[in-house]
């Protein structure tokens, strides 16, 4: 049923491409967001349980928890939908493994790096805690470890806001390793049972062992409740004294007593890192829950206090054991001083037989014993190359090489040989086993391997890789792509999980955008507007036309453009060009007549002398000049009738 949401693409915009996990309420898948064309993860709510409203509810109060929440160390959420039936969640895609992952392939984890990723931890709860949110099911598998080393916490598949939060009494919830004993008991967690869990975690990865183991889920959570474990240096006397307190610190069984916020735990954290040898003086012992009646169960608690001594002394009905007598009391003392002195002395016999057997074995065997032919001298294989020792065909005539052990501190190359046992020079029998030799070789750094950097900012790739300190050289190259964001990496080289070496050269290829053709711009000058159009359309841009006087151009010539002649631009650029209209016309000045006066009147019959400006003639009927005056053309007088 789970393969049917493979090849389905949600609200045309997530395809889903493969499953990566499953859980108790959800199964988590591979998509990819077409929209910002990158890879997230969807956590899709399991069909059968998408019918009960009381899941549904659940699972939409983890989306509403942990869209609250933006924190580095706190896997983001993008996304929260229902669609065609489908309730789910779109978050951050993690590229890495889980912590348990990591404890299992590891086992012990050296001290400084379970502090390093405690703190993380620590500081992602203290994010959620301070905005009313409890995770509820903090383990080793819901915590994340990226390449670089760092750690996101999550699946808050569980979490409930503190305000919504009900009593657990049909089930607990979470993995019952790690579970804190109120949640145990069925009570309601807080912000401090998160951090018993934080302890529980911190416990494993210092020793690689859990607290408690049972037969079934239900007697593990009884020693919760009931039991001390043993403590971290009893199994790993490697871990420093401050870091074992805050472990049993966080875990210890009494609420009150236990770290109250994510803030003071931090506080301790940090005070340890500065200075590793710091005492914090908190109990060894973890307090017992404050029910301490004779129904728990305490038969699995290791160095118990006096005080817990003096309790099992008590009879039932509260009454101690009757006082001795002097004559007892003598006796007594006479009795532990004899067993005293035989214990001495049995300690001295032994002491003196080891002592005899170490010169026997190491010096007098050799001094009084004659040389057989079967005894050889240990060859020295310090210094040498591992594979180049255990591949000796000389070597293998006289040794069997065991597993080897590890030195992850040594700055030699990984196969350095270190140390063997027995030691150089050694005089051994040579029987038919042949000896047994156990070298311990230098780890060297872990094998790094190249990230998968496709559809990811190429700065944020560059970061990545330069947080490997492997000093690569790292090139960047800008191509067009039709398909990938701009500043997005689409091929990488090498190739994702090729393991990376000192000064490696990466080649990371990035998007600049789809490749748009680039076309010469024509010399459209002096040219018509029609022969421009048609000279820019044949290139494939557009034309624009303004007008504008322009008295060195004739009229209807293009004089300017605004690119240009020969520079290149994308394919439908618009050229903006423009058309004289000539000179610009000047203002003329308004019509000037010559000033013109009536002459003086003559004598009859003196046309001539009538002051007619065109020296013509005077019409008939005007001979004595009576009553007449000048036509305004200027033609001549005309009769005034």
């Amino acid at each position: 049923m789970e393969d049917m949401y493979i090849g389905r693409t949600l609200d045309d915009r997530y395809e889903i491409l493969e499953k990566i996990g499953s859980g108790g309420m959800a199964v988590v898948f591979k998509a990819l967001d077409h929209r910002l064309n990158r890879f997230v993860a969807i956590k899709i709510l399991k069909a059968d349980l998408a019918q009960d409203p009381d899941l549904r509810r659940r699972f939409h109060a983890e989306s509403q928890a942990v869209a609250m929440l933006s924190h580095p160390n706190i896997v983001s959420v993008y996304d929260v939908n229902h669609s065609d039936g489908v309730d789910y969640i779109v978050m951050e895609l993690i590229e890495g493994i889980t912590l348990k992952q990591y404890i299992n392939r590891k086992g012990i984890l050296n001290w400084k790096e379970a502090l390093h990723f405690t703190t993380q931890i620590v500081k992602a709860l203290e994010h959620a805690h301070s905005r009313g949110i409890i995770h509820r099911d903090i383990k080793p598998h819901n915590i994340m470890i990226l390449k670089d080393g760092n750690v996101k916490v999550a699946d808050f598949g569980i979490a409930r806001l503190l305000t919504t939060q009900n009593t657990l009494t049909q089930q607990t919830l979470g993995s019952v390793h790690y579970i804190s004993p109120e949640q145990a008991k069925g009570g309601a967690a807080d912000t401090r049972s998160d951090l018993y869990s934080v302890g529980v975690v911190m416990y494993e990865m210092l020793t690689s062992r859990l607290p408690f183991e049972g037969d079934s889920p239900v007697s593990i959570a009884i020693q919760h409740i009931s039991s001390v474990p043993l403590q971290p240096r009893e199994i790993n006397p490697d871990i420093p004294v401050g870091l074992e307190e805050i472990t049993m610190k966080a875990m210890d069984p009494n609420i009150n007593t236990r770290y109250q916020s994510a803030a003071e735990m931090i506080a301790d954290l940090e005070d340890f890192r500065k200075n590793p040898s710091v005492r914090f003086n908190y109990s060894a012992i973890p307090s017992m829950a404050d029910d301490m009646d004779a129904t728990r169960s305490l038969t699995s608690v290791r160095n118990v206090s006096g005080l817990e001594a003096a309790r099992r002394r008590v009879s039932g009905n509260g009454a101690t054991r009757n006082r001795v007598t002097p004559e007892e009391f003598r006796e007594n003392r006479r009795k532990a001083k004899r067993n005293t002195m035989l214990v001495g002395i049995f300690c001295i016999i032994i002491l003196l037989v080891f002592l005899f057997w170490a010169m026997w074995e190491y010096f007098l065997k050799d001094l009084l014993l004659p040389q057989e032919e079967d005894k050889i001298s240990i060859s020295n294989f310090v210094g040498a190359m591992y594979d180049a020792v255990v591949n000796n065909e000389d070597y293998l005539r006289y040794y069997i090489f065991d597993p080897p052990k590890y030195d992850y501190e040594s700055t030699n190359p990984e196969g350095y040989i270190l140390k063997q046992d027995p030691a150089y020079g050694r005089s051994m029998t040579l029987t038919e086993e042949k000896i047994h030799v156990t070298l311990t070789i230098a780890a060297g750094k872990e094998e790094v391997l190249m990230p998968y950097l496709i559809n990811k900012d190429y700065r944020d790739a560059r970061t990545i890789l330069e947080g490997y300190r492997l000093n690569l050289k790292i090139n960047c190259e800008p191509k067009a792509h039709d398909s990938y964001t701009p500043d997005y990496v689409f091929e990488q080289y090498p190739e994702a999980d090729t393991p990376l070496t000192e000064g490696m050269t990466i080649t990371l290829s990035y998007s600049t955008g789809p490749d748009i053709p680039m076309v010469p711009v024509p010399d459209l000058k002096n040219l018509t507007e029609a022969t421009a159009i048609q000279k820019l359309e044949a290139v494939n841009l557009k034309g624009k036309k303004v007008e504008e006087f322009n008295s060195d151009v004739a009229k209807g010539r293009v004089f300017q453009q605004s690119v240009d002649p020969q520079n290149e631009v994308e394919i439908g650029t618009e050229i903006v060009f423009y058309i004289s209209l000539g000179p610009e016309p000047q203002d003329e000045p308004p019509e000037t007549f010559p000033p013109q006066t009536i002459p003086p009147e003559t004598g009859p019959g003196t046309g001539g002398e009538s002051g007619n400006p065109g020296g013509e003639e005077t019409a008939p009927g005007g001979g004595e000049g009576e009553g007449g005056m000048i036509d305004e053309g200027g033609e001549g007088i005309l009769p005034s009738g």
